[in-house]
């Protein structure tokens, strides 16, 4: 047996299972895509800008180029988070609409929402316009009320129109994907419609977050939803980086319990994350409700137009002292970029994607010169190609936990399968992980001055072919800095093939670029090092070590990067490395 296990395919033994009474195995991971804001706040004028890419101030040129990313990774839909256009005129909305063609041709759906900047074309005043963009909204983009040819398999679609038929298709839920390995996708609409104006915290809002909250709650139901997965989305922030409005119908400090009842209900219903545009600047954080009796991590998507935002200080005074409730993840401003959620049964990873330039301009400014043109400070306004690379994986799992470790705290843990069997899952062998070992070594700090905090997840799936333990996921120990922590897994094993875990000894397995089950040590680049017995903190916490205890029948290894592991016979120790 070498050190390297090609991957065994449990999906192909879950097929093989139907006709020899196995059970069968999860349904193929599947990923959706999200984007933000795509207002042009450049000249569009061909007298000024000859290129001319981007009518109606909408960011074409740059949808574009997300178009391909989305089409390349495979996405089934695609979501917009609102601010579809700078001044959300009809004829600006059609070019919007026009601009997702290349994902329908590819079979995506796209699923947009109103941001503040689809109710622009209406007088707030007088009432005179085109209605807030409803209509031409709800024209373009009949898909939010499953409607039209765009639909690509997203089923079971929602509105609260009990609340007020203006929320037809703009507030809305959808489900996507089989039973065991799929979501509910839930928007919400919190923009001044003909029925509701109600002018707070700089916007005109309309039926609020209290008045959508029974509908919300009950599309979130995780015992009668249906689905393994929900995910909220909404334009506005509960808490922002730049912008202080929020979606409660004011500031941070106001409508606090209709706060608390909407983070109640994300937070009791198991919901992934809460998404949101409006801010420019990608951001994670956990935010607590005004009661600290729940929280829920929030993801400000970063820009995908001309127009960047920075951070205000924590200290403004039009946070009222709110941003207490804010735990900074991970910040990155003045990038274009993306996300691919990746839903694999009770997993859901998440990579955002950005360009590897950064540092762009904002409006009249942007991008910056690149590639040089004139002057120093001289800007073209045109839209580079971009090469967006990842820069960030994290990720949970239904069955698994999730700690915050602060920088210069330990991420020790321990994780068992047990959650998974109560969740009903099948086919574990009985694992316990635990991280022996290692510290949040980073001190990046957001645009206000904090300290980053990592989110550290755990996940299971059941082993599959060889492996002596279930899979093991990790997520949240690297972040967007140079900073690589290391720390030490440690997993339980058991002979679930008898006379086969001692042929070559046993270890810790982790996937490779190809997907292959390899030495978890082994892509490294350091040398590796076997130890046989218990870890050591004082003589084994040296990257590249790794071993196994017999007596305690765990395998440990020590590493600096997240991702899946197991234990697997095969991972046999290097020659005359053994002490």
């Amino acid at each position: 047996m070498t050190s390297q296990i090609k991957k065994f395919s449990s999906r192909w033994l879950g097929t093989l299972g139907l006709f020899c009474g196995i059970a069968s195995a999860p349904a193929e991971p599947w990923k959706f895509g999200v984007m933000a804001d795509t207002q042009w706040t450049c000249p569009t004028d061909p007298a000024i800008n000859p290129f001319y890419k981007d009518p109606n101030h909408v960011a074409v040129s740059i949808i574009n180029q997300l178009n391909q990313e989305f089409i390349g990774h495979g996405v089934k839909f695609v979501i917009q988070v609102g601010d579809l256009t700078e001044n959300g005129a009809d004829a600006d909305i059609a070019v919007r609409s026009a601009a997702a063609q290349a994902l329908y041709d590819a079979g995506i759906g796209f699923f947009p929402m109103r941001g503040d900047h689809e109710t622009y074309s209406t007088d707030p005043v007088t009432g005179l316009g085109n209605n807030y963009g409803i209509d031409k909204f709800r024209a373009e983009f009949p898909q939010t009320q499953g409607q039209g040819g765009h639909l690509f398999g997203a089923e079971n679609f929602k509105s609260p129109t009990l609340v007020s038929a203006d929320l037809t298709g703009m507030s809305y839920s959808f489900d996507y994907g089989i039973t065991g390995n799929n979501v509910r996708i839930l928007v919400i609409d919190e923009w001044v419609t003909p029925g509701k104006f109600v002018p707070a915290a700089a916007y005109p809002y309309g039926y609020s977050i209290a008045d959508q909250q029974d509908w919300i709650s009950g599309q979130l139901d995780k015992v009668t939803r249906g689905t393994e997965h929900a995910f909220v989305l909404a334009h506005q922030n509960l808490i922002g980086e730049n912008h202080q409005d929020t979606l409660f119908t004011g500031y941070a400090n106001e409508n606090l319990g209709m706060q608390n009842a909407f983070f109640s209900s994300l937070s009791n219903n198991l919901v992934g994350f809460y998404i949101s545009g409006h801010d420019h600047i990608h951001q994670r954080s956990m935010i607590q409700s005004p009661d600290h009796q729940s929280s829920v991590q929030e993801i400000i998507c970063a820009s995908d137009s001309s127009k960047f935002y920075e951070p205000k200080g924590t200290a403004d005074g039009q946070w009222y002292g709110q941003k207490i409730r804010e735990t900074s993840v991970s910040q990155e401003t003045n990038t274009v970029g993306y996300y691919i959620y990746t839903v694999d049964g009770p997993r859901v990873t998440v990579e955002y994607y950005s360009d590897n330039h950064g540092g762009w301009g904002s409006d009249s400014s942007y991008p910056v010169p690149y590639p040089p043109v004139g002057s120093p400070g001289a800007t073209n306004q045109v839209t580079p190609d971009f090469t967006f690379v990842k820069k960030e994986t994290w990720g949970y799992s239904q069955n698994g936990i999730q700690k915050l470790v602060a920088q210069g705290a330990g991420y020790a843990l321990v994780d068992d399968t047990s959650k998974a069997v109560a969740n009903g899952e099948t086919g574990y062998i009985g694992t316990t992980a635990k991280i022996l070992d290692g510290i949040n070594g980073s001190a990046a700090l957001d645009g206000s001055g904090r300290h980053l905090t990592k989110t550290v997840n755990t996940g299971w799936a059941p082993a599959e072919g060889i492996m002596a333990s279930d899979i093991f996921t990790l997520w949240g120990m690297a972040d967007l800095t140079a900073t690589k922590d290391i720390y030490v897994v440690s997993i339980s094993f058991s002979d679930v093939a008898p006379g086969q875990t001692r042929k070559g000894g046993v270890g810790i397995a982790t996937r490779d670029a190809s997907g292959n089950w390899v030495n978890a040590v082994s892509n490294l680049g350091v040398d590796k090092k076997f130890v046989k017995g218990a870890y050591n903190p004082s003589r084994n916490f040296v990257l590249g070590t790794y071993g196994v205890d017999s007596k305690t029948r765990t395998a440990w290894a020590v590493v600096n990067y997240p991702g899946e592991f197991a234990v697997m016979t095969g991972i046999e120790p290097s020659p005359g490395q053994n002490n």
